[in-house]
């Protein structure tokens, strides 16, 4: 008698579930036991063969097999820690109490050194990881041409990209970016952040975000991961003394309609972006070479290297035997030390919304144990793309710019001078970052 054929669709389902299931048992079988992620707060897995894994909690505060079971004093401190949405709301309301801390010198300096501390801490350092590297090692460490990784990388040989879940092929990145990046309208940012800041990101990040586009993403050509305002004064010292005067102290600038503005690159001969229908008396030259593409980036070139000029002339004047090495030296410190104040007080101010007022002291670490070193990680590499924050048109006084009028635009700094543009780009609203179209 021939056996009957399996009837109804629900059958059906549950023999095709039990052959996947088997199917996927077969993959996973051979698979790298890490791929799972199996080891918690922060504990490192290694793998013991096909079939078994072991996981390093040392220093996490947890222990047991995969690194979920907390230590005595882990557990006092989580369960009296708010959680980060309570932190944040205590932050942002209350400002009468606020008031009352930013008032009250040694009470904000607390907090502020708390703050500092605490986020250090977030960050692994010395850097664990790089794309090569998922487990400890000097090269991850030491060799700054790659960008960090905060997550170690998905090891080669899981049974998907993402280790054991997800499609067996990950999406097209064109698509992704259409579908997660693209805007559809353009949507004033609720904080009423201006065009200033949509600058000042741009041009500040640009000394550390640097990928190397012909090694790939994994990659920097950023000689430094920190704050040195290679934006401004070059990237390697072939750069930096061509576009410096060599005298007290001062970067080479040229004089237009009695104002000081960046030199032009016949005068400095170092590589700028320009294409070729830019005039060459417009073509100016600075730190990076890619400034020239809005007239916003060249705007704070400008200013910062008018800063850098300014206050050669102070240290000049109050050491008047300093010779031109140590004045250039000296002032480069003093702008890094203004730029981190800019950046700390008024840029992250801006973005947390807090009624804390944040504080730029180095003395408030100096009796801490406090990383100095920094390494940028590809994951803030990637998630730093604040795109949105351009409008769909630039207003300058009583024109209006489209993009293709805008780009490469370097006569506009000249025409209008730099106080309009400020003036200017202070009064545009940037747009929102989160677009919910």
């Amino acid at each position: 008698m021939r056996p009957r054929p399996i009837q109804g669709t629900g059958m059906r389902s549950i023999v095709s579930f039990i052959l996947l299931l088997h199917m996927g048992f077969m993959v996973c079988q051979g698979a790298n036991p890490c791929c799972s992620e199996p080891c918690q707060n922060r504990g490192f897995c290694t793998a013991m063969g096909s079939d078994s894994y072991e996981c390093d909690c040392t220093r996490t505060g947890y222990y047991g097999q995969n690194c979920t079971t907390p230590e005595f004093l882990t557990w006092v401190k989580v369960s009296l820690k708010p959680t980060p949405n309570t932190v944040h709301y205590m932050l942002t309301h209350f400002k009468g109490l606020w008031n009352i801390v930013n008032s009250l010198s040694f009470l904000r300096n607390a907090i502020m050194r708390y703050v500092l501390t605490s986020r250090a801490h977030l960050i692994d350092s010395p850097p664990i990881y790089n794309a090569d590297y998922g487990y400890k090692s000097w090269e991850a460490y030491s060799n700054l041409s790659y960008y960090t990784r905060t997550l170690p990388p998905v090891p080669h040989d899981c049974p998907t990209p993402m280790g054991v879940a997800g499609k067996n092929e990950l999406p097209d990145v064109k698509v992704l970016a259409e579908k997660l990046l693209m805007r559809r309208k353009f949507i004033p940012d609720p904080q009423r952040t201006s065009l200033m800041f949509a600058f000042f990101a741009q041009h500040f990040t640009h000394q550390f975000f640097k990928t190397d586009q012909k090694k790939g993403p994994a990659f920097t050509t950023a000689f430094n991961h920190g704050v040195d305002l290679s934006h401004i004064y070059g990237q390697g010292l072939d750069r930096q003394h061509k576009l410096r005067l060599f005298k007290d102290g001062k970067l080479r600038y040229q004089i237009l309609d009695g104002e000081v503005y960046p030199p032009t690159v016949s005068e400095v001969q170092v590589d700028m972006h320009y294409p070729p229908h830019i005039p060459e008396s417009r073509r100016f030259a600075v730190g990076h070479e890619a400034f020239g593409l809005v007239p916003g980036l060249m705007m704070y070139a400008t200013i910062w290297l008018r800063e850098h000029n300014r206050v050669c002339d102070i240290l000049k004047q109050e050491h008047p035997d300093w010779d031109d090495e140590r004045l250039f030296q000296t002032s480069r410190l003093i702008l890094i030390g203004e730029t981190i104040k800019i950046v700390i007080e008024d840029y992250v101010q801006h973005l947390s919304g807090y009624h804390l007022k944040l504080k730029f002291d180095p003395e408030l670490l100096f009796n801490e144990r406090f990383q100095y070193q920094n390494r940028i990680s590809s994951e803030f590499n990637t998630l730093y793309h604040w795109h949105p924050l351009m409008p769909d048109v630039f207003h300058i006084q009583d024109e209006v710019y489209n993009y293709q009028q805008f780009l490469f635009n370097t006569s506009m700094l000249a025409d209008y001078g730099i106080n309009s543009l400020v003036e200017s780009f202070t009064k545009q609203i940037a747009g929102q970052v989160k677009d919910n179209n």
